[in-house]
């Protein structure tokens, strides 16, 4: 008897939370009005242009040229496995890859060290300049990266002549391309984290330093994980944008260095080599290859990077 008035109390609770959720979604839906349905149809409108070019790609990649060419949307009649070895093999995507891995590495570590520290003092401390330093930062977001690239490719050239780490990071180096990958990412960094920092609970680090802690301390064993879900938002989207970088590597990563380049480049040689002759089929599979690991990522990490980007506006 009482495991059934049990089962009958929790059989109500649901149907009562169940008309609640539904008489919330019914007054949502009654305040947004049209605006509503507007919202879900360029929802659709979007998914449609993002992933229609990306199941085409998968689909090219075990085609052969024939059927690339010959009906776009059919499915392959054998998949052809061979491309996605030929991309990795004769067009050394596995190597270009490897760069792609070393160099984003390293640039979003620094990223996120330096974009962290920063952000953590504009936030949290009041000096002379604080605001106009965060404002250089965030003016970088606003400065587009084509206008930078050829007073770019001389400073880097010039650090090239500096004694001793010169040879590191100067062109056709992993070094200058990680520093420039640094400066670029860090205005998106210093002015997303900075407002995360803003809500963290001041009392934590006061007491913090109460029982004689510093600041150094108190940052990244106490600050830094309270904004781990920031941390990890902001650190995939450093990995999405140096990832797709192609116009940076390509002025600082010259011909000369082609055993440097990173992915992108070695996608681009693949359809310009050969001119009209290009391995189209290679081709879609080293763009596989390259879109892959960003959507494992991704997915591996979504909830993550949604409670950062919600988190900052519900404390």
């Amino acid at each position: 008897m009482v495991s059934q008035a049990g089962a009958q109390a929790g059989a109500q609770a649901g149907d009562v939370t169940g008309l609640g959720r539904r008489q919330l979604r019914e007054r949502r839906r009654l305040r947004l009005g049209p605006l509503s349905g507007l919202s879900h149809v360029a929802l659709v409108v979007w998914t449609v242009l993002v992933v229609v070019p990306i199941v085409w790609t998968f689909l090219a990649s075990v085609k052969s040229e024939d059927e690339i060419f010959g009906s776009a949307w059919s499915l392959p009649a054998t998949p052809r496995w061979d491309n996605w070895a030929r991309a990795w093999d004769q067009a050394h995507v596995g190597r270009y890859m490897l760069n792609s891995v070393v160099v984003v590495s390293l640039g979003t570590a620094g990223t996120m060290l330096f974009g962290s520290m920063a952000a953590y003092v504009l936030a949290r401390y009041r000096f002379r300049g604080n605001r106009a330093i965060y404002l250089l930062f965030v003016s970088g977001l606003a400065f587009p990266v084509y206008l930078a690239l050829t007073p770019l490719f001389f400073v880097v050239r010039n650090m090239g002549d500096l004694p001793l780490v010169g040879p590191l990071i100067g062109l056709d180096t992993y070094g200058g391309l990680v520093l420039v990958y640094i400066a670029y990412s860090l205005p998106f960094t210093v002015f997303f984290l900075s407002a995360f920092f803003r809500t963290l609970p001041q009392a934590v680090a006061e007491a913090a330093f109460v029982d004689g802690a510093s600041h150094s301390r108190v940052f990244f064993q106490i600050m830094l994980p309270l904004a781990r879900p920031g941390i990890v938002s902001i650190t995939i989207f450093n990995v999405l944008g140096q990832w797709n970088q192609y116009q940076i590597p390509l002025v600082l990563l010259s011909g000369q260095a082609k055993d440097k380049w990173v992915l992108t480049q070695g996608i681009a040689d693949i359809s310009t080599a050969a001119g009209y002759d290009a391995d189209w089929a290679a081709l879609f599979a080293a763009l596989s290859m390259a879109i892959l690991p960003m959507l494992i990522v991704y997915t591996i990490f979504q909830r993550q990077i949604q409670a950062g980007l919600t988190a900052g506006a519900l404390k």
